[in-house]
């Protein structure tokens, strides 16, 4: 068979709806100054959809040294690999501080969180391993977990007993191969909103000789008496071995970092093959994240915006017989029992009757049978904003209730 043929054939899970969803469902452009009111299609629409937690996109002070440092370096500096030849103060200074504020001896700085995460499983494991993760890990780590050429053993989601019980199979099974364990889970799991629960886990560590790494994406910025992470609102910083976040949340920028021991985080550092091979971060990136982090620390009101709206905006769906899940973090996601034609009928009703955007979900990217539509609360966010959605989702929900979106034809956008 032609390759082409095969492909053309199936386009994957996702795929297959392109024709209908292009531009509108996937892929859509939203336009004007990045914050909760944009432009989608030519019209205002209250936006639910942006991963700025904290507002830092278009703050004015991270706007000028973003601004200031294009100016002095441009984009391309400095150039080639970290390793070769594109390293700098700045980068270091940002790496340290890093390290210092989520509580560990050392950072490195990644390109991008998804090939970051990936590459730093597959540099520390082999094939004596075993790694144990989290059933509901974001794909990332499920794509770094596929990288291993060792054993791997998954848990049931965010259940200590099931964890112990593949702990206890991983134990045996590098007792023949002389290798280690390495536990993987999120801090913030960014669908559902539910932390991993890395206190417990880090307590097994009682019985079992394991090390843990977590990705905390969600978690870096909004989580904790400082922002410092997940780790820090649940106690136990030291527990966590090896942190993981990334720049694309909280901080509004592109990258991400890695943090750990001095030693295992420079393990890291001439081991991890998509940095290794990869261009630097640019001047601009570097020094604007600086500015972001500074902002990060000393603002804490931000952070105490963005829990005030994620808060009013969680108890008003509740109130009103939506069903958010687990969530116990700003992430909202509101859950639909119905099929793909009523869950995309309810989407184009809040965007073209009620100019409200948010992102719809769908498998793969969680499990089959499910609809979410996810809300993302900010700090830019208004209580103005929350009631309008609030009402608006109470009129959609009560649509819903009588069954009008199974009479909607889906028509392509």
């Amino acid at each position: 068979m032609d390759l082409f043929d095969k492909i053309s054939k199936n386009m994957g899970p996702l795929g297959q709806h392109q024709k209908m969803a292009h531009g509108y469902f996937a892929f859509p452009k939203l336009e004007g100054e990045i914050g909760p009111h944009m432009k989608f299609r030519g019209k205002d629409h209250l936006v639910w959809s942006l991963n700025n937690y904290l507002g830092l996109a278009n703050h004015p002070e991270v706007r000028e040294a973003d601004a200031n440092a294009a100016a002095e370096f441009g984009m391309a500096y400095p150039m080639g690999a970290r390793m070769m030849s594109g390293n700098s103060n700045h980068h270091e200074a940002l790496e340290k501080d890093l390290a210092e504020f989520v509580g560990k001896q050392d950072a490195f700085l990644l390109n991008y969180g998804y090939q970051g995460i990936m590459s730093a499983i597959d540099a520390l494991v082999d094939r004596h391993d075993v790694i144990v993760y989290d059933a509901e890990s974001h794909a990332c780590i499920i794509d770094g977990v596929r990288l291993h050429q060792g054993k791997r053993f998954v848990y049931t989601h965010n259940n200590i007993d099931n964890l112990e019980k593949q702990l206890e199979r991983a134990t045996r099974w590098v007792e023949n191969t002389g290798g280690a364990i390495l536990v993987i889970t999120e801090g913030v799991f960014g669908m559902s909103g539910a932390q991993g629960k890395l206190k417990e886990i880090t307590d097994l560590r009682e019985k079992f000789k394991f090390r843990l790494l977590i990705d905390d994406a969600h978690g870096f910025g909004t989580m904790g008496d400082t922002g410092a992470g997940t780790h820090e609102a649940q106690n136990c910083i030291d527990g966590v071995d090896i942190y993981f976040g990334t720049f694309a949340k909280s901080m509004a920028g592109i990258g991400a970092f890695i943090a750990s021991t001095e030693e295992i985080t420079n393990f890291l550092r001439y081991n991890m093959r998509s940095q290794t091979f990869a261009k630097s971060l640019p001047m601009p990136m570097v020094l604007g994240l600086r500015k972001r982090l500074e902002l990060l620390k000393n603002k804490p009101e931000l952070r105490a915006k963005l829990w005030e709206v994620a808060t009013t905006l969680q108890t008003g769906l509740k109130e009103r017989g939506f069903n958010i899940g687990i969530t116990n973090t700003m992430v909202t996601p509101v859950f639909f029992e119905g099929d793909l034609n009523e869950a995309t009928a309810i989407t184009m009703d809040l965007r073209e009757n009620y100019a409200i955007f948010c992102s719809i979900v769908m498998y793969p990217v969680i499990p089959k049978g499910l609809i979410m539509l996810r809300l993302i609360p900010t700090a830019l966010h208004s209580m103005d904003d929350v009631k309008r959605t609030l009402d608006a989702y109470s009129e959609v929900g009560a649509k819903l209730k009588k069954g009008v979106y199974k009479e909607v034809k889906l028509a392509t956008a």
